[in-house]
């Protein structure tokens, strides 16, 4: 969701001016690339929650020293492989309290490794920071006849079901499988009803939330998303809801679950924070490392049939969905990933459509990190 401004920016602008705030901040090169690119790939999907939007939190983390512009990344050698840092199909790297995004990348790319040596790759990172869309790392392994698969925690924004603190936090999942002559198939999503991100955008735009995706201080359903960050930011009480929202009834529990599974690979197993551990503070309020947990999988496909049979067969799945009947007032199925394509296509060919306080917001960056030079596309919106 993002307001119709006819503000439409192409990708390549947006990626450029990432890159020079990461670089006046210290961060290398590679580093600051695959940020960028990132953050402007969740804009292209038109997953704005976390796109462009997010880069004054990133600037902000690097300036206070919860995230390290240079960190000192490495693998970690459980004890139950005596000493060696990996053994043929896991691994676990300590991320040094970097920003998520390069780390998350690696990880990924050690994972495919992996599993085109082994037939399966998995890797959890501990002491890292928000790395952005799940799906990004996920769909690195689709151009190595893999199934990439990626989770991470966060802060806890999330109420157990029956609780009326947050203490969870939205926990993505992302899956991606490749097709043939269908695109391939790309499951993104978080634990909750809806991700904190588009409270955010709501909150902007001074739109009240859909009922069932957040509760106040006293646990009750709310659609006011500015009261719901606010007691989310002073810890008041209340936050998101998980996916199947209240109670029981429409499978609450069941998203809570998923939440708790993520938490338990991506933190407990990682040696990261979990639940309300994550984005520590000191007693007078200063924030700590945020000591953020991800897991990565990845399959390689031929270990278990021949890939061209896969990929027919996930062509032949996506088209028994999309030519079934479809419900009254509704002309069309889709597969998930397609909407993500469709918008890529789109915003590469008409720029992507920025909320003017995103772009207040990134021209505000620009002015503190002295990079306005050769930026005219920013500061005539």
């Amino acid at each position: 969701m993002t307001s119709d401004t006819g503000l439409r920016v192409q990708a390549e602008q947006l990626r450029d001016l990432c890159q020079r705030a990461f670089d006046r901040l210290g961060v290398a090169l590679q580093d600051a690339r695959i940020t960028a690119d990132v953050l402007v790939a969740a804009d292209l999907r038109g997953i704005s929650s976390h796109g462009v939007g997010h880069l004054r939190r990133y600037v902000r983390g690097l300036q206070t020293g919860v995230m390290i512009a240079r960190p000192a990344e490495q693998l970690v050698s459980p004890l139950g492989l005596g000493g060696v840092t990996q053994s043929a199909t896991t691994a676990v790297i300590d991320a040094g309290g970097g920003m998520g995004p390069p780390v998350a990348w690696r990880a990924m790319q050690r994972a495919i490794e992996m599993a085109r040596a082994s037939g399966v790759g998995f890797v959890a990172v501990r002491n890292s920071n928000h790395f952005g869309i799940a799906g990004y790392y996920a769909m690195m392994a689709l151009e190595h006849d893999c199934i990439g698969l990626t989770m991470t925690n966060a802060n806890a924004f999330v109420v157990p079901t029956f609780g009326r603190n947050a203490l969870l936090s939205t926990n993505a999942i992302a899956l991606a499988a490749p097709a043939d002559q269908e695109r391939p198939f790309v499951l993104d999503m978080s634990t909750t009803a809806a991700a904190y991100g588009k409270l955010e955008i709501y909150d902007r735009l001074e739109k009240p939330i859909p009922l069932g995706w957040a509760t106040d201080e006293h646990g009750m359903a709310t659609d006011d998303p500015h009261r719901v960050l606010e007691n989310l930011s002073r810890r008041a009480g209340g936050g998101l809801l998980p996916l199947g929202g209240e109670g029981e009834l429409l499978g609450g529990h069941k998203g809570y679950g998923l939440g708790l599974m993520v938490n338990i690979l991506c933190g407990l197993l990682a040696g990261a924070a979990y639940a309300d551990l994550a984005y520590p503070k000191t007693p007078d309020g200063k924030p700590l490392p945020a000591n953020i947990g991800h897991f990565f999988g990845a399959w390689r496909i031929d270990a278990f049939r021949p890939v061209q049979e896969f990929r027919a067969a996930m062509d032949d799945l996506q088209r028994r969905l999309k030519n079934a009947p479809k419900a009254e007032g509704h002309d069309r199925i889709y597969i998930h990933g397609e909407k993500e394509y469709e918008n890529t296509e789109r915003h590469l060919r008409e720029g992507i459509p920025l909320d003017p306080k995103v772009v207040t917001d990134l021209q505000a960056v620009a002015r503190e990190l002295k990079i306005e030079s050769d930026l005219e596309w920013l500061f005539d919106k």
